[in-house]
């Protein structure tokens, strides 16, 4: 990514601030090595003001925010101004030049920084992407059931759903009650919408257990709970679904609340599901406080596992993924942007894509994981890291799982 910033500011500006604040204004823009190089010359110090205006100026829109005082330009070798930056620059690379015209002093300066693409973080070992040969067609990258949405909650099944799509499934059919199905069918344009039997407005019930349990039967993955709601059919229905559908099955948000409200359940489920609970959605399948989870969530995640015969992704700032046999990963990345609504349901669907091109249930759940986290970050390196939609993530999918590829994965 390359960036040009210009600016100019007159020496008469300059000369007024330092005689109106003093030290006060030379320490809050300048670093001690630039005072000592000025030595209170009006032209330099302007000149250096400028250069450091017209560096700001090619951050902007990157996510990277440098102060003044943390852009030193001093004399290089050869006498030509040389930027150095104070603090996290990314691998960015500045060069500036300075002149002066009719009392001002005009700088500009020119930005060099790598692409997102080379600044992933290093990923965890059991991290793969599924082949994608030059040959394929949709049907090699398997089908994807979502099972999701109810009254309220459709933006659920379109973000799971999509995101499924996103990940690169061949097919992805999303299950929704009657109800909800014109809203999801104006709206997905990619993935199938499919109207199924409900029990109530907008709430799929136990009525449409054999039906579903059909078209999981010729689908590679299920995607199974976000935004389904908590009517009592419904959860009857993620039970037996958890419990008989011969594919792996992605079982996220309300189907995390049904196997909760039924510990029978527990150790029945099998290796080929994957449970993505946040920390409270763990305490209600094990029992135990938030606060026992948070002080060794490793540990807990393992015990999960163990405890429910499923993989187990416990979400939040250093996601851990657990496997049966004791198998554990830990996610490199911190990303407070994510911390809102609908960006689990991305991650379910994620992980549902991956499976259904291929993937292992385990290792779809740590590489799902990390996609979902690295275009978090992404984002969050463009805007900060509050007022992520979950929605913005669905087109930085396909870029992290390309960059990915061309790390050799």
């Amino acid at each position: 990514m390359q960036r040009i910033g210009v600016d100019a500011v007159s020496v008469e500006r300059i000369e007024l601030a330092v005689k109106r604040s003093g030290t006060g204004f030379l320490n809050k823009v300048y670093t001690p090595a630039e005072q000592a190089y000025c030595a209170g010359n009006a032209e330099r110090l302007a000149g250096r003001w400028a250069a450091k205006e017209a560096v700001i100026k090619c951050f902007d829109g990157t996510g990277i925010c440098f102060p003044r005082r943390r852009i030193e330009v001093l004399p290089g070798p050869n006498g030509a101004p040389r930027v150095r930056l104070h603090g996290d620059h990314r691998g960015a690379r500045v060069e500036v030049s300075i002149t002066h015209h009719s009392k001002l002093a005009v700088a500009t300066a020119h930005l060099e920084m790598p692409d997102a693409a080379d600044n992933l973080l290093p990923a965890p070992d059991a991290v793969l992407l599924p082949e994608r040969p030059k040959d394929a067609h949709k049907g090699t990258f398997g089908t994807s059931i979502v099972l999701a949405g109810s009254l309220g909650f459709t933006g659920a099944a379109y973000l799971a759903s999509t995101a499924a799509a996103r990940t690169g499934a061949g097919l992805v059919r999303l299950l929704v009650a009657d109800t909800i199905y014109p809203i999801l069918a104006a709206k997905c344009t990619e993935v199938m919408a499919t109207p199924v039997q409900e029990v109530a407005p907008g709430a799929v019930g136990h009525a449409a257990y054999d039906s579903i349990l059909r078209q999981l039967s010729t689908a590679e993955v299920g995607v199974i709970g976000p935004g389904l709601g908590r009517d009592s059919s419904t959860w009857r229905l993620i039970l037996d679904l958890a419990l008989h559908a011969k594919c792996p099955l992605v079982i996220d948000a309300d189907g995390l609340n049904a196997l909760a409200d039924s510990p029978r359940s527990k150790g029945k489920l099998g290796k080929n599901r994957v449970l993505t609970p946040h920390p409270g959605e763990l305490a209600r399948l094990t029992g135990k406080t938030i606060e026992a989870i948070a002080a060794d969530r490793t540990a807990a995640a393992r015990r999960a596992a163990k405890e429910w015969g499923a993989v187990v992704v416990l979400k939040g700032a250093h996601t851990v993924v657990a496997h049966p046999d004791g198998r554990t990963s830990e996610d490199p990345h911190e990303v407070p942007a994510l911390a809102s609504g609908g960006t689990g349901d991305v991650l379910a669907g994620i992980i549902g894509g991956l499976i259904a091109q291929g993937s292992d249930p385990y290792s779809a759940a740590v590489t799902g994981v990390y996609i979902h986290a690295a275009a978090g970050r992404r984002i969050a390196q463009r805007l900060g890291d509050s007022g992520l939609l979950a929605s913005d993530l669905l087109p930085e999918i396909p870029l992290v799982m390309h960059f990915l590829r061309q790390g050799g994965l």
